[in-house]
């Protein structure tokens, strides 16, 4: 078996209909199997990919178990020399995933490949990432993106050949099989977002290589999973982070970033406020906006409880 798929999927049948047919497309050249993980969609998703795509093995889950807990049922059964994770809300061109495994191929230290993402203008995404510090954690990463892009490069570097760096986006993320049994499977504390991040924190530590393969294209439908759930994705995003130093920074860093990130929550919280004030709540954007943010807070002054974010979401 060259490859094995596997697709976490969360009410979001259409798209995840739509990845499959495009990966139909991209894999056909190939011996492949295909896993769809269903976190308890209540919209049809399972019986519809059964019924378009009877090869597809179904996972169907009672509940949502969270992105690497779903992923991890797959990874168990799967047989491939490699392991493709696909988000749901992603089209593959025709040589996506060829040019990721001639890619793998030919780079025996590689333990993981991303593709680079693109949005649906064809416009790129960021497809990679620094491993998180206080500094970019701390400090609006964007512009340090644009002051240090050698330490912290971005989309806005252009380059036609793969490069290796910290973490990758795990949205279309090759990985060896060889891999993923010296350094373990995905961490299951993490519920939803940086999984990847800690799996290529790891890799890098059992001296694996991460790489981002430019030739390698893939439409992302950014942020379609959670669309509706927005102030809980947030509070989940802030979770997996804090869950990342706890792993990997240890406690002082921890506790620093928390005070750092609850301060620019305050003042995010007085300037929306104001334009909220100056808009006579008007604009929905930043009425939507100073709503994140104050979930935010208040989860924080409750001391971050666990009931709160993704895990409670049924729907």
């Amino acid at each position: 078996m060259d490859l094995s798929v596997i697709i976490v999927n969360w009410n979001t049948r259409e798209l995840v209909l739509n990845c499959l047919r495009s990966l139909d497309g991209a894999t056909e050249n190939m011996s492949a199997e295909v896993y769809v993980v269903d976190n308890g969609s209540r919209d049809g998703s399972v019986a519809a990919v059964r019924h378009t795509f009877p090869g597809v093995v179904v996972v169907a889950n009672e509940r949502n178990l969270g992105f690497a807990r779903a992923n991890n049922k797959a990874l168990k059964r799967a047989r491939g020399e490699y392991v493709l994770l696909l988000n749901s809300d992603v089209l593959l061109s025709k040589d996506t995933v060829t040019a990721l495994m001639e890619f793998m191929g030919k780079n025996a230290l590689a333990g993981m490949a991303g593709a680079q993402l693109l949005n649906s203008d064809g416009s790129k995404q960021n497809s990679f990432d620094n491993l998180p510090t206080l500094l970019s954690e701390g400090f609006n990463k964007s512009l340090l993106r644009i002051l240090f892009p050698g330490r912290f490069p971005s989309k806005r570097v252009t380059t036609s050949s793969p490069r290796e760096v910290e973490s990758v986006i795990g949205a279309c993320v090759l990985v060896r099989r060889e891999a993923i049994k010296a350094v373990g499977l995905l961490d299951e504390d993490y519920f939803f977002f940086m999984e990847e991040t800690d799996w290529c924190y790891r890799m890098r530590e059992k001296g694996w290589r991460v790489y981002i393969v430019p030739d390698a294209r893939a439409v992302h439908l950014q942020g379609a999973t959670v669309r509706g759930v927005k102030s809980r994705a947030k509070i989940e995003y802030y979770r997996s982070r804090y869950l990342f130093f706890r792993k990997h920074r240890g406690q002082i860093q921890l506790a620093v970033l928390k005070g750092v990130l609850v301060f620019k929550l305050g003042v995010s919280l007085v300037l929306q406020g104001f334009t909220c004030l100056f808009t006579l709540f008007q604009n929905t954007r930043a009425r939507q906006k100073l709503a994140v943010t104050w979930t935010l807070l208040v989860w924080h002054v409750l001391f971050c409880p666990e009931r709160r974010g993704l895990k409670d979401v049924r729907k």
